[in-house]
C-alpha cells in the first residue's frame, strides 16, 4: 500500500511540475498564464535589469528561469517519490526516512497556501496526503 501511495503522491507532484513547465514555456512567446495580468508590468519586467546580475539579465528572463527551476524541483521531487515507491521492498528503509518526502510535501503545501493559488494547493495537498498515509501504513 505504501508503494502505491508514494507512486500516486509523486505522480501528482510530477504532473503539477510538468504542467508548470509547459505553462512557463508557452508564456515565453505568448504570456497568458503564469504572468502578471497587467501587460505593462510584463513590459516593465522585460526592460528592468536585476541588480544582482549586474545587467546580465532582465527581470522577465529571471522570472522565466525561476519558473522553470521551480518546475524542475517539483519534477525531481516526484521522481524521488516514485523511485521510492517502485523500490520500497528492495530498499528496506526505516520508517523515519519516509518522513522526508512528507516534510517536503508539507513545505510545498505551506508555500502554496501562503504564496500561490488554490489549484496547485489542492494538488499538492492531495499528493502530500498520499505521502503521509503511505508513511503511516508503512
Amino acid at each position: 500500500m505504501t508503494s502505491i501511495l508514494f507512486i500516486i503522491g509523486g505522480s501528482l507532484f510530477g504532473f503539477l511540475g510538468l504542467l508548470h513547465a509547459l505553462y512557463t514555456y508557452t508564456d515565453i512567446a505568448r504570456p497568458r498564464r503564469l504572468v502578471p495580468d497587467n501587460p505593462a508590468l510584463i513590459e516593465a519586467m522585460s526592460a528592468s535589469g536585476v541588480r544582482l546580475a549586474g545587467g546580465g539579465t532582465t527581470m522577465w528572463r529571471a522570472w522565466v528561469g525561476f519558473n522553470f527551476s521551480h518546475s524542475l524541483g517539483a519534477v525531481m521531487f516526484a521522481f524521488g517519490c516514485i523511485a521510492v515507491g517502485l523500490s520500497l521492498d528492495a530498499l528496506a528503509l526505516p520508517k523515519a526516512a519516509l518522513l522526508l518526502p512528507v516534510a517536503i510535501g508539507a513545505l510545498y503545501l505551506w508555500l502554496a497556501v501562503r504564496y500561490w493559488f488554490y489549484i496547485p494547493a489542492l494538488g499538492i495537498a492531495a499528493g502530500t496526503v498520499c505521502l503521509a498515509i503511505g508513511w503511516w501504513v508503512y
